[in-house]
């Protein structure tokens, strides 16, 4: 998606008709974290996500566009027909569930990238150094689309937006009374899963790869924390 040549050049061609078509489901490798090359379909409802949430808390600001344009870089000279895309996704009249259910439909047998992808919105909304109730709620609702449970909701978003003072768990997507080797190998997995080397070897965009950085340091710092509070060592010790 991400490096196709003219790829936002053919989706401001194609102007409104490309949001409203339904995805249908594809038969995938659940081990494969890339989406399908050149599926303008999944670029425009991930355009239409990140645009309907941009503007949720009243307006998009340049912070947000640019944020967006980090995660998912148009190439070269493709950076007008980007801004004509997210414009008309802005504006356009399907709505924000719409879009995570085609995303969600179309790569239900990949949930690393449908996180991926989450991950990618959480730094939209993120961007302007807050994040507002609507943006959360449209957040929660997309995690609904595309499958997550409970648990891998209040993980993820433990992971951006920091777990509860009381409650670095959330991080691992477990609960306080987990016990230590439960710990130990939650974060072992999770540390393996999102380390950008892992993330670049299952074919994921590089822009997710670049945020597997910040997503893995707080990993780590959610298992320093529960260690170092169960060996009963003070925080700045």
């Amino acid at each position: 998606m991400i490096g196709a040549m003219h790829l936002w050049s053919r989706l401001a061609a194609l102007a409104h008709s490309i949001f409203d078509p339904p995805a249908e489901p594809l038969d995938a490798d659940g081990a494969d974290c890339a989406p399908n090359a050149n599926d303008v379909d999944f670029t425009a409802a991930v355009v239409g996500l990140a645009a309907k949430m941009a503007g949720s808390d009243g307006a998009v600001t340049a912070r947000e566009e640019r944020a967006f344009m980090r995660v998912f870089p148009p190439p070269r000279g493709e950076e007008d027909a980007f801004r004509r895309v997210f414009d008309l996704a802005r504006r356009t009249t399907l709505g924000f569930e719409s879009y995570a259910r085609r995303i969600g439909r179309r790569y239900r047998a990949r949930p690393c990238l449908l996180e991926d992808v989450l991950d990618g919105l959480f730094a939209v909304a993120t961007a302007d150094g807050a994040i507002s109730p609507p943006e959360l709620d449209l957040l929660r609702r997309a995690s609904d689309a595309f499958g997550f449970d409970e648990t891998a909701w209040r993980r993820i978003r433990a992971t951006w937006l920091g777990p509860d003072p009381d409650d670095p768990f959330a991080v691992l997507g477990l609960t306080p009374d987990a016990s230590t080797d439960a710990v130990r190998a939650a974060w072992r997995r999770l540390a393996a899963d999102n380390h950008p080397d892992t993330m670049a070897a299952r074919g994921a965009p590089e822009p997710f790869v670049r945020l597997a950085h910040d997503k893995t340091a707080a990993i780590n710092a959610a298992y320093s924390d529960i260690m170092r509070r169960r060996a009963g060592t003070p925080a700045h010790s």
